[in-house]
């Protein structure tokens, strides 16, 4: 009869019944239970991928299915949210170490160090921070729903624009040398304001008038809290230096 390590209780199943603590035997190779771990922690099996699919096949969809109670089937959102988020921090860090978010007057020997630096360390506890706070700006606009409702919206939505803002990063090297990375920036910029509006409309059930002038409402609403603060913070890190 096997026992929780735990809490000593009767184990029916992989998991205990009564603290819930999984099961887990550790006297395995290393590569079995790395993988076990893996699969664990980034919830790499059948609900990540349908977890994709469906945020970008049908955007808005995962939060209406999460605030409806449809939650089994899909990847969480923090979970979700982190994996993203840390996968494209990581490549910002690795764009602005090669000089690719370098501003003119910027010079790679100079600043590029400083701002894979910010990149890797600042800008992701920030944007993570930054969330709660525009889950209120959209209940500035959408009052009627409660403020769980936006903030779940606000992780899947930062989750969908991350990705797609990664798959613009790399064109931004060749951006002044090419029309046609422009061209892709651009449709892929287009896309990720298409994705808001649908977003919102599907969770929201409101016009698409009434969303297309909140989307227009709240991004000019966020842009200006996000520049600010990571100006200032900016400053405040050159300042220590």
């Amino acid at each position: 009869m096997d026992l929780c390590k735990n809490c000593d209780a009767t184990l029916d199943g992989p998991y205990c019944p009564a603290c819930g603590q999984r099961d887990l035997d550790l006297e395995r190779p290393f590569l079995e239970l790395a993988s076990e771990i893996l699969k664990e922690t980034f919830d790499v099996d059948g609900r990540a991928w349908r977890t994709l699919k469906t945020l970008f096949a049908q955007p808005g969809r995962l939060t209406s299915e999460f605030l409806a109670g449809k939650r089994r089937i899909y990847t969480p959102p923090l979970r979700l949210y982190l994996f993203i988020s840390v996968s494209f921090f990581v490549l910002m860090a690795w764009a602005a170490g090669r000089g690719l978010l370098l501003d003119p007057a910027q010079t790679l020997e100079a600043d590029a160090a400083r701002q894979a630096n910010f990149m890797s360390d600042e800008l992701p506890r920030l944007m993570f921070l930054l969330m709660p706070v525009y889950a209120l700006i959209l209940k500035a606009f959408l009052r009627q729903r409660l403020y769980f409702d936006h903030l779940i919206f606000a992780v899947h939505l930062h989750s969908a624009a991350y990705v797609i803002l990664g798959i613009m990063l790399p064109f931004e090297g060749v951006a002044n040398n090419s029309v046609l990375a422009v061209v892709l920036q651009t449709g892929l910029l287009l896309y990720m304001l298409a994705y808001f509006l649908i977003s919102l409309r599907r969770v929201y059930s409101i016009t698409w008038s009434g969303a297309a002038w909140r989307v227009l409402a709240i991004s000019f609403a966020y842009m200006i809290v996000v520049s600010g603060l990571i100006e200032t913070t900016s400053s405040f890190l050159i300042i220590s230096d």
